[in-house]
């Protein structure tokens, strides 16, 4: 079950000695400056935040409970492409909470920084659940076995084993994603409609430089993380997810003029690295 493996491992990790403790503040100095952190390719316009609302911020977060926004404690970063659109694909950076065992409700952004904005929403469910769907909904939803088993999909920041047992969990899942503003195609704000996004489904598909400057920038090899996961043998897709395949392209049609689909105002380029990764405009 999800995360089952992760909790047992986190039981067996006792209090810290001195000198744990500083190699854990050294590793933490470190990774601060791996070069790991990724940042929006897009900036929002406005005044400069006063001095003031970064006083109400401060307090609010020392004053205020957030229980869904702690519960956010699973980062996962994967690639996703607009539906019916395989050409306009880009990262998704998402910070997850697991409901249950087969429900797990995700945010996206467009980075890993605090000015990253948000971008959507993903739903993930187990395949028990996706099956008693009504056939119609199901051609929302996104198969995840190739995005674990091509390495594409990664978990930051833990250790390989236990990265391992958490693609084990999520191999045989289904997503349903919603992308609300479209900062890869240089969308300053959220203009438009949302979008279905939809994820990967054999090699060949996602542009390989997308996924490489994503690797170099998080010092990652998704070459080596699938042959890590040799091992992991996905189910058969259940019949009707990844509709596109089939020729059913659901998508929302854009009635105010600024299609999120419309290329992009200043495509991916060479300089852009520590931005958030997107193919190139076709």
């Amino acid at each position: 079950m999800i995360f089952t493996t992760l909790h047992r491992r986190l039981r067996k990790i006792h209090a810290p000695t001195p000198k744990q403790l500083a190699l854990l503040a050294t590793l933490a100095a470190l990774s601060a400056c791996n070069g790991t952190d990724t940042r929006p390719p897009v900036s929002s316009p406005g005044a400069e935040k006063q001095t003031s609302t970064a006083v109400l911020e401060t307090g609010a977060a020392v004053l205020q409970s957030r229980p869904p926004l702690d519960a956010l404690n699973t980062y996962l970063d994967g690639f996703h492409f607009y539906n019916g659109m395989m050409h306009s694909q880009m990262e998704a950076h998402h910070y997850c909470s697991i409901l249950n065992e087969e429900v797990i409700q995700c945010v996206i952004y467009d980075g890993n920084v605090k000015e990253a904005h948000l971008m959507g929403v993903e739903y993930i469910i187990s395949a028990k659940l996706f099956e008693g769907l009504p056939p119609g909904e199901k051609a929302y939803w996104h198969s995840h076995s190739h995005e674990v088993t091509s390495g594409q999909l990664i978990a930051p920041g833990i250790p390989e084993p236990a990265e391992h047992a958490l693609m084990e969990k999520l191999v045989n899942t289904y997503g349903k994603t919603w992308h609300t503003w479209h900062t890869d195609k240089d969308k300053s704000l959220p203009l438009g409609v949302p979008q279905l996004m939809m994820g990967f489904t054999r090699d060949g598909q996602a542009d390989p430089d997308m996924v490489n400057a994503r690797d170099e920038r998080m010092g990652v090899d998704s070459a080596a993380e699938r042959d890590s996961r040799k091992d992991i043998k996905p189910q058969p897709v259940l019949p009707g997810a990844n509709a596109w395949m089939n020729g059913k392209v659901i998508q929302v049609p854009d009635p105010s003029g600024t299609a999120s689909h419309h290329p992009a105002a200043r495509p991916a380029q060479e300089g852009d690295k520590g931005v958030n990764s997107r193919s190139p405009s076709p």
